[in-house]
């Protein structure tokens, strides 16, 4: 009764807050698919005809009025039903719900029945009859048979990971000790126990003159000595031969920390990740001020350091072998380019500014496991059956990524594969894998220009996959025949699953999709679980037959939602002036669009952020607030676009890495090619233009207005990056090198050593609580405004709100004030 009374409750809220938008939208295909051959050539077409128009108040309301949707979708184990979370109106907490693949309506887990809900993160045994999972820091095994269930621990320190061995036992890890639980008696077992720690010295004989004279001519201090030595030669007799004991101690030294440990299928082998245990995210300067603490008083919230301190120390990998209790340390010489001084022209570019001479040689390079931003996996894989070991390597310098074999037996790699980029390795696209039940492996790579599958057998590479798109979201079938996967191949705003034979080579299209989705293939590899949307409709569950036809499994968008008029952006091609590819942009027109109306429309655009990130797609917009915001404007007479400008995900390596070492001006070209495309193909007059976005889109509105005062007429800055010395390690070195190394990228790239170039108004709004971009980025740049003597800036501020924002109550004061802005200065 209580769900059914908040549904009822949640109807009512959406009525409400749409306050009589019940226009009865176009949703035929036509409507939602967008023209993929679009073009400057193309007319833009008349938007549909709201009756009711939008109202800040309504889009930036609480989001549930859209719909409480399905998320975190994934497979039941019988592949007969699926799991997802839905989160009620305005509730913290996402309940669990489960809906058979034939069913109408999915059911409501109860609380006392979540421990018996199929896992989305688990392992097989060998035969595929068991699966082991954790759940709240415990471990269950369910039989796949029967679907009994038995939870083989309960305590309160919790289990890191679980998986069956070849012998059929499961071992997990907790802190940092590996256990193996057998099964068949229920015994568990100690393989491994790390310690951080300098091995105890034992009984020592005495090694110095008083130490000898001590033990010549005190008769008990001999004496005891003697029985200490007996008792310790004793002790260790015992455990080298007694069965019952567990494995000895390793002593790792006290100078280092576990980051990461990875067991070997057998349960021999220990791979064990350590790097340098004073290494810290932050310093103690590193705080964020709370002026609204709990107390009443200002807390100091830690807060990450910035890339001009944060200096990490990489990481090195040591193998344990624990049936001989022999330690190997992985050297890292057999990385191709490990020594290499990958910097040297951008270190000889500095000195040159500062008047010296670089002169380079060569120097082992700081590595680390491959951080991956996009994947569900570890840099670490382990042969399912044999003692066979790849490792993902990165260089902290982000130039070079390897994948690597393992010698166990001397610690010694082996590059399989070296991706080496002059600007950045991606943080994204690097999946790989063993294939089930051979010695090949998979791969993603950039190396031609765009994320392309490979697979690696006996020495040789095969391509599987060739062409001008990106590859993502690889997943090995369960009879390890075919490897699938997403690709925009048809168009860079539209995503549909492939599929590969690894015998063969031949590829099949098994999604014919128009928008964006992701996918989960069934565990008996028959059944695609999809979660795709169009532009105008948000993220539902699909259930797609391998060979058949896509069938909806939700409907959770509310009416008041998917029965608004809403505007679908036409997704066009902007040809580039600067030599660049076509720039890709989403553009929304106002109501009653006449292209050739005498009096020119206003126009803006928006900054998306991220910086590498796509929304000129064909799917339902992940900035859903500025979607409608967007909406609302052409409701007001105004042409929209969303730009992809360089640097933006989708479109390859050179479209990525066009910004490194000069952030913020190779994306202002192309904002200057998108207003110019407007005024030329939207009758937009070229006067009339203002910009805004979030973030990167914050600091492309600085860049925009201090480097090109003509371009814009008005630009709002959110939550923005003023000073990339102050932005995060892993994220910014990528792009600017580090400011020790590289400070003219970093002077070329930030907004504060450009701001003497205002001239047009401008709107500063930031959150006091962003522990991501610094509400100190925004405090500093106003400063060095006011000190120019500025005078068409304004700021806004919003005490409780972290980067992304929380309460609808700031993001209608934020959008408010956007809306003002554009109102007075481009009408």
């Amino acid at each position: 009764m209580t769900r059914l009374l908040r549904n009822a409750a949640l109807s009512a809220l959406s009525i409400a807050i749409i306050s009589g938008c019940s226009a009865t939208a176009n949703n035929s295909d036509s409507s939602t698919v967008t023209n993929q051959s679009a073009s400057a050539s193309v007319p833009l077409a008349m938007p549909p005809q709201a009756d009711k128009p939008l109202t800040l108040n309504q889009i930036m309301a609480n989001p549930d009025w859209m719909g409480l949707l399905a998320k975190n979708a994934y497979w039941a184990d019988d592949s007969q039903s699926v799991y997802f979370n839905r989160q009620q109106h305005q509730s913290p907490i996402a309940d669990v719900y489960q809906q058979g693949v034939n069913d109408e309506q999915a059911q409501l887990l109860g609380l006392n029945q979540l421990h018996l809900a199929d896992q989305k993160h688990g392992v097989l045994n060998a035969d595929k009859s068991k699966k082991a999972y954790l759940y709240q820091g415990n471990i269950f095994v369910k039989s796949l048979a029967n679907g009994e269930v038995k939870q083989l621990t309960r305590q309160n320190n919790a289990i890191n990971s679980v998986q069956f061995l070849t012998d059929g036992a499961l071992a997990y890890m907790q802190g940092n000790s590996v256990f193996k639980l057998h099964l068949n008696s229920g015994m568990t077992e100690q393989l491994a126990d790390i310690q951080m720690a300098k091995a105890p010295k034992g009984v020592v004989d005495p090694d110095t003159y008083i130490a000898k004279q001590q033990h010549r001519l005190i008769e008990y201090v001999a004496l005891q000595h003697s029985k200490n030595k007996t008792r310790a030669e004793y002790a260790e007799e015992l455990a080298a031969i007694d069965p019952t004991f567990a494995a000895k101690t390793w002593y790792l030294g006290d100078n280092e920390k576990v980051n990461q440990m990875s067991l070997s299928a057998d349960g021999r082998y220990l791979v064990v990740s350590l790097s340098d245990k004073n290494y810290s995210w932050r310093a103690d300067h590193d705080i964020m001020p709370n002026y609204l603490g709990k107390g009443g008083y200002v807390d100091a919230v830690p807060a990450r350091a910035r890339v001009a301190e944060d200096s990490y120390p990489g990481e090195r990998l040591v193998i344990l072998d624990l049936v001989e209790h022999a330690k190997k340390d992985v050297t890292i010489e057999g990385l191709t380019g490990f020594d290499e001084d990958v910097l040297a022209s951008v270190k000889s570019e500095n000195a040159k500014a500062k008047g010296e001479t670089y002169k380079s040689k060569p120097a082992p390079r700081t590595v680390q496991l491959m951080q991956d931003w996009g994947w569900d996996q570890t840099a670490i894989q382990w042969h399912d059956t044999d003692n066979k070991l790849l490792v993902m390597m990165e260089a902290v310098d982000n130039k070079d990524r390897w994948i690597a074999s393992v010698d166990l037996s001397n610690g010694k790699l082996t590059t399989e594969h070296r991706l080496h980029d002059d600007a950045w390795i991606n943080y994204t696209f690097n999946q790989f894998g063993w294939v089930t039940g051979t010695n090949s492996f998979y791969y993603l790579s950039e190396e031609t220009g765009y994320s392309q599958l490979y697979v690696k057998s006996e020495g040789k590479t095969t391509r599987l996959t060739q062409g001008d798109y990106v590859v993502d979201q690889v997943t090995l079938s369960p009879d390890a025949t075919h490897l699938y996967y997403r690709a925009n191949k048809e168009h860079p705003g539209t995503y549909n699953v492939y599929r590969v034979e690894l015998a063969s080579g031949n590829t099949e299209q098994l999604t014919q999709h128009t928008g964006t989705l992701d996918y989960e293939l069934s565990p008996n590899g028959q059944s695609l679980l999809l979660t795709a949307s169009t532009a105008i409709k948000p993220n539902e569950l699909f259930i797609q037959p391998i060979g058949g036809e896509a069938k909806q499994l939700t409907n959770y968008t509310s009416n008041a939602f998917s029965h608004y008029a809403w505007q679908a952006p036409k997704v066009v091609k902007v040809p580039s002036s600067h030599g660049a590819k076509d720039i890709y942009a989403r553009v929304y027109v106002p109501q009653g669009y006449d292209a050739n109306n005498a009096s020119k429309y206003p126009a803006v655009i928006f900054n998306h952020g991220a910086g590498y990130l796509q929304n000129a797609h064909n799917g339902f917009s992940g900035y859903f607030r500025e979607f409608m915001f967007h909406n609302l404007l052409t409701q007001q007479g105004y042409v929209v676009m969303d730009m992809d400008y360089r640097g933006s995900k989708g479109y390859g390596r050179d479209w990525r890495t066009a910004v490194y070492r000069n952030m913020g001006h190779p994306e202002v070209e192309d904002l200057k090619d998108g207003v110019n495309w407007m005024a030329k193909n939207a009758n937009v007059d070229a006067a009339k233009v203002g910009t805004y976005g979030g973030s990167y889109g914050g600091f492309l509105t600085f860049m925009a207005l201090f480097n090109e005062p003509e371009l814009f007429q008005a630009g709002a800055a959110l939550r923005p990056v003023t000073d990339w010395a102050h932005y995060n390690a892993p994220y910014t070195s990528n792009i600017l090198n580090t400011p020790d190394v590289d400070p003219i990228a970093y002077e070329r790239s930030s907004p504060i050593e450009h701001a003497q170039g205002l001239e047009k108004p401008l709107l500063i709004m930031s959150g006091v609580l962003d522990d991501n971009v610094f509400f100190q980025d925004s405090v500093r740049l106003v400063q060095r405004l006011i000190e120019l003597e500025k005078p068409m800036f304004e700021t806004a501020i919003y005490p409780v709100e972290p980067h992304g924002f929380r309460q609808p109550s700031s993001w209608l004061d934020e959008y408010r004030r956007i809306y003002k802005l554009f109102e007075q200065e481009l009408k």
